[in-house]
This record gives structure tokens, C-alpha cells and sequence, in this order.
């Protein structure tokens, strides 16, 4: 996590030149303000002020329609937390020439990108933008697959990064574009609120939770989730938010308000992991982030909803299959 992860609010900036991509936008967008809408609902504060800047109050967007009444491009001395998110526009090539554009980059150069205080997030070729602004030399980045030479003729000191769904360089965030930003926003959701907030917002958007290629490995938070059945995913959020109760296939059955019978079969046809292993897994998850916390093996099985450490090392040799509880390992979802 960055250090913005104490819950301080996040001023979000989505910088729209001319004829901007309105998916590359208004996906991460939402994403953003479906969590803030999440954590209002579970009490707690918005983590995401959301601003549209540009040069120009009006810009007309790719689709034609014309958006008004945008923020100026914020102050350089901005208080941090915030992210600077640039997005695609369409062509073949990104062109730096407008009046607009060249305002952006003058900016965008003034920039002094740090994790957890100033963050940039590209979408698509946003990163291109970045590119001519001189903030990708010496990083990893990627891009729309149709940009990636562009980008690397732009800045030959970045280091581009082909067929990823996202990639993260310290303060550098890139996306290879359009549905990818989501990918990334829910990425970023997961890493701030917390991967069952991501899950949660993924299932309001009717999308596929992911990680990006370069991570080996789902979380099994967020495995399992690539559904869009509503009674399944409150049982899974349910079970997540409080692995330590005394869960059993009924009463997981009565939140899902159906049978057992049946809630295993949907586990079954929709998760294709039966109700109690899920249960195993997300216990096992809770364990692992208590013991990599300082707790010991007794305390760690208390925290996650095991009757006792015997319970959890046999539950550990049973799915984790490497390390054990007093010397643990990243845990597979498989």
C-alpha cells in the first residue's frame, strides 16, 4: 500500500484535452465513485474527490458530445494525496500541437511525481502524453498495443512494456487502454479500501475483477468473483467481511436467502469452488496477513475463524502447499 492508505482523501485529476476518449475517463470514473459510494455505505469516509481539468472549460469529447463547465488545471503545488490521470484520444498517433495540448504538457512538466503524494495514472495513450512531458524516462510503462512503437519513439529511456494489462512503476501507473483502465482502477481500489470494497465495485459494474499478467496470482479475496450472481457475491462479501464467524452452509444459505442445497450448487456453477472450501480460503487469507502482521500461529487462527492452530496447519498443508504457518509463503488460489 502507498502511504495515502491511512484513509486521507484522494484528489483524483482526469485531465481531458480535446476529443478524449470517453471510456478511458468515465470507466475509472465510475470505479471511483462506486467505492466512495461503498464506504459511505459502510460508514465510513469518501476516499476519492473527483476533478475534470483542462485548458479550456468546454472540450468536445470523442463521441462529439461536448463537455462543459471543466476545472482549470490545478495549482503545481497541489496538496498531496492526489493521482493525475491522462487518457487516449483517437488516431493513430497522440499530436502535441494544439494550443491545448501544449498547455497540458507545460504542466504535466512541472509535475514532481512521488508515490503516495503525486501519482500518475495513464489510460490507453495517455502514456504517450506522459511520454512527451518527460515523466516516463527511466520508467516501465505501457500502452494502447496500437501506440507501443510511438511511445517508445517518444521517450527511447522508457522502458515499454508489451501485452500487460496494466504496469506499475513506483509513482507510475499505465494501462494498455480502454476496458484496462478499469482493470487498473479496481487494482487501485483493492490496494486503498480493500479487496472486497474492489469486488464489490467490480460486481456494480457487471465486470471481470483481475489483476494484471505480471501478478502470478489472484488474491482469494478477489478469485471466485468473476460472476454476476447477485446472491452468490453477497454471501462471498459476507463471508469475507467477517471470516471469523461461525459459518456454516446454512447459514450462508440464509444470506443468500435459498437452500443449501441450492447455494452449494451455485457456488458450484458459478464460483466452481463449493461453499465451505471457499470458506477454507478466505480464512486461510486472513491468517496469512495476521502472521505477516506480527501475530503468532495461536492469535493468527483466532483472527481468522479457526478453532485452533492445529485447525489452521492442517488447513495450510491441505491448500496452501508451501511454507507453513510459522514460516509462511504467498498462498495460491488454486
Amino acid at each position: 500500500m502507498t502511504p495515502d492508505s491511512n484513509g486521507s482523501l484522494i484528489d483524483v485529476f482526469f485531465v481531458l484535452l480535446p476529443d478524449s476518449l470517453v471510456l478511458d475517463w468515465a470507466g475509472p470514473a465510475e470505479a471511483l465513485r462506486i467505492a466512495n459510494q461503498g464506504l459511505v455505505a459502510q460508514g465510513q469516509a469518501a476516499r476519492f474527490a473527483l476533478h475534470f481539468v483542462s485548458p479550456e472549460p468546454t472540450s468536445p469529447t470523442s463521441v462529439g458530445v461536448a463537455l462543459t463547465g471543466l476545472e482549470p488545471l490545478p495549482a503545481l503545488n497541489m496538496a498531496p494525496p492526489c493521482w493525475v490521470v491522462l487518457v487516449g484520444q483517437p488516431g493513430g498517433a497522440i499530436g502535441v500541437d494544439s494550443d491545448a495540448s501544449r498547455a497540458v504538457l507545460h504542466w504535466l512538466r512541472g509535475l514532481r511525481l512521488a508515490t503516495g503524494q503525486i501519482e500518475l495514472v495513464t489510460v490507453c495513450a495517455g502514456s504517450v502524453l506522459a511520454a512527451h512531458a518527460g515523466l516516463l524516462a527511466g520508467r516501465r510503462a505501457t500502452t494502447h498495443h496500437q501506440h507501443l512503437d510511438e511511445l517508445q519513439r517518444v521517450e527511447p529511456q522508457c522502458d515499454v512494456v508489451a501485452n500487460r494489462v496494466f504496469v506499475e512503476d513506483g509513482p507510475v501507473f499505465s494501462s494498455a487502454g480502454v476496458t484496462t483502465g478499469i482493470d487498473l482502477m479496481l487494482h487501485r481500489i483493492s490496494a486503498l479500501c480493500g479487496p472486497v470494497l474492489a469486488a464489490q465495485v467490480a460486481q456494480a459494474m457487471v465486470v471481470a475483477l483481475r489483476r494484471g499478467p505480471h501478478d502470478p496470482e489472484f488474491s482469494p479475496f478477489l478469485a471466485w468473483r468473476n460472476h454476476i450472481h447477485p446472491a452468490l457475491h453477497r454471501v462471498q462479501d459476507a463471508v469475507s467481511q467477517a471470516p471469523q464467524t461461525g459459518w456454516t452452509v446454512p447459514r450462508m444459505a440464509a444470506v443468500a436467502h435459498t437452500s443449501p442445497r441450492h447455494l452449494t450448487r451455485l457456488f458450484l456453477e458459478h464460483a466452481n469452488i463449493a461453499p465451505l472450501q471457499y470458506l477454507r480460503r478466505i480464512r486461510l487469507a486472513t491468517a496469512q496477513a495476521a502472521l505477516q502482521s506480527g501475530c503468532n500461529v495461536t492469535q493468527a487462527a483466532e483472527a481468522a475463524g479457526f478453532s485452533s492452530d492445529t485447525q489452521l496447519r492442517r488447513a495450510w498443508h491441505q491448500f496452501a502447499g508451501a511454507g507453513t504457518p510459522s514460516s509462511p509463503e504467498l498462498l495460491s488460489n488454486k
